[in-house]
């Protein structure tokens, strides 16, 4: 693919001018999404790099900590339950609150009492039970995930999606940065009022647990999406049995019949494992510097907030502006060329504005392949009855990177050094580009055009 192609397929897409985009996001559906999208995005850092800096600190090693990559094996198979969530009820919730937002009060409900298990563990003590809770918080935030892809995507009408889409993935990656930067706060401010560390450890993390009260205060707030209302009614009459088997079989076999359905699978697993690759060791990456607990969370919590926000926003003007290929060759490039900034941390070692610029780079370029990654994501769900099967599958997959190919990060890291495992960070985003472009001349993105 050349230069003069991508700009050519950006040149169908209308011009908007910053007014319109940014009026989008008042809207109070946009608003809702918002709110769950910081939901979702605060427990995964709890089960992640929040929790690898726990067990940095109490001594574990660097290769124990690479493998606790794999507790996000939930994030992978979530497909495998999502057709209960497109067909079944939850008793009582679903009643009072209809399809989706009983489902999202119900996973809301058990992601709170899985982080509580979480914070009464120790890493020093018990990695296993660690691992354990962490699973648990992980199975709870996928299907909480779950949950909030389908109702973003089914509750947001076409004029909406880029906002909402930017909205849910600025404010998820504000949950992540809580989680991180402002967990690793509490836990210092407990400490400094006397606490042991391991009960700063666990108060903190009881914190966290009460944060996903916004999330629910959201769900309740909102109104169930018209296309799962009209699903519902289709799929009234069926039996339990029949609407799980509908929403399972039909969610695959249709998109498995899709014009170079594998080259699209793989696309999804690998478009953010760049991102991925090199997050997995960034937290322990930086402890090991000489930056305290403490530089780590206040230039996060400060000018990675601040990154993350500006960047989610240019990421929904970009997915309104212009083609889909395009802001996915934007996207995927800025994401791995951003790793280098780390590379170079690496040489220039304990310097605080160092570290911001990083931070800086990393947050921005990662929310922009990250707003762009989803509507890629919405727009190949077509149909309200298995919205959540399809996304959950779609998600799963692009978690794959995540969870099983950086599973390995940490030896990579202790052969390679800092430097140019960071440097080989970057390379990793060859094959989803190379993917990106043979879809690109396949046709891939006119179909999808065409489907809206």
């Amino acid at each position: 693919m050349t230069a003069p192609e991508i700009v050519k397929s950006s040149e169908a897409s209308p011009r908007v001018t910053w007014r319109e985009a940014m009026a989008v996001y008042l809207q109070p559906r946009v608003l809702i999404v918002l709110f769950l999208g910081f939901s979702s995005g605060l427990p995964l850092a709890l089960s992640g790099s929040t929790l690898l800096v726990w067990m940095r600190e109490s001594g574990v090693d660097l290769g124990t900590i690479g493998l606790f990559a794999l507790v996000g094996t939930p994030y992978t198979l979530k497909f495998l339950w999502a057709p209960l969530i497109d067909a079944l009820h939850v008793p009582l919730l679903s009643k009072l609150l209809g399809r989706r937002r009983g489902w999202l009060v119900f996973a809301q409900l058990l992601l709170i009492a899985a982080i509580l298990l979480l914070a009464l563990t120790d890493p020093a003590k018990s990695p296993f039970y660690v691992a354990l809770g962490a699973l648990l918080v992980a199975s709870a935030s996928a299907t909480q995930d779950t949950v909030v892809d389908a109702f973003r995507v089914e509750s947001l009408p076409e004029s909406e999606q880029a906002a909402g889409m930017a909205s849910y993935v600025a404010a998820y990656r504000v949950g992540m940065l809580i989680s991180t930067a402002g967990a690793l706060f509490l836990v210092s401010g407990f400490e400094a009022t006397g606490f042991a560390k391991s009960s700063a450890w666990m108060w903190g993390y009881a914190a966290m647990a009460g944060m996903v009260l916004t999330g629910m205060i959201a769900a309740l707030a909102a109104t169930e999406p018209e296309q799962s209302r009209r699903a519902e009614e289709a799929t009234s009459g069926d039996s339990a049995m029949t609407r799980v088997t509908t929403a399972a079989v039909g969610a695959f076999t249709e998109f498995l019949t899709r014009k170079d359905v594998w080259a699209v699978l793989a696309f999804v697993v690998l478009f953010k494992f760049t991102d991925s690759f090199s997050g997995t060791m960034t937290a322990p990456f930086v402890i090991d510097l000489g930056f305290t607990r403490n530089d780590y969370a206040a230039i996060v919590k400060g000018v990675g907030l601040a990154a993350t926000l500006v960047g989610g926003f240019a990421g929904g003007f970009l997915a309104r502006a212009w083609s889909l290929e395009a802001c996915l060759w934007v996207g995927g490039i800025l994401q791995a060329v951003s790793n280098l900034s780390f590379a170079w941390l690496a040489f220039v070692g304990l310097n605080q504005w160092a570290l911001a610029l990083a931070i800086t780079v990393e947050n921005f370029t990662s929310a922009i392949g990250t707003v762009i990654f989803v509507a890629y994501l919405s727009s190949l769900c077509q149909s309200p009855l298995h919205t959540a099967t399809q996304y959950a599958l779609l998600a799963a997959l692009s978690a794959v990177g995540r969870t099983y190919l950086s599973a390995g990060a940490g030896y990579v890291a202790q052969a390679t050094g800092w430097p140019l495992f960071f440097a080989l960070s970057v390379l990793v985003a060859v094959p989803s580009l190379i993917l990106l472009a043979w879809l690109q001349r396949r046709g891939h993105f006119e179909t999808l055009r065409k489907a809206e």
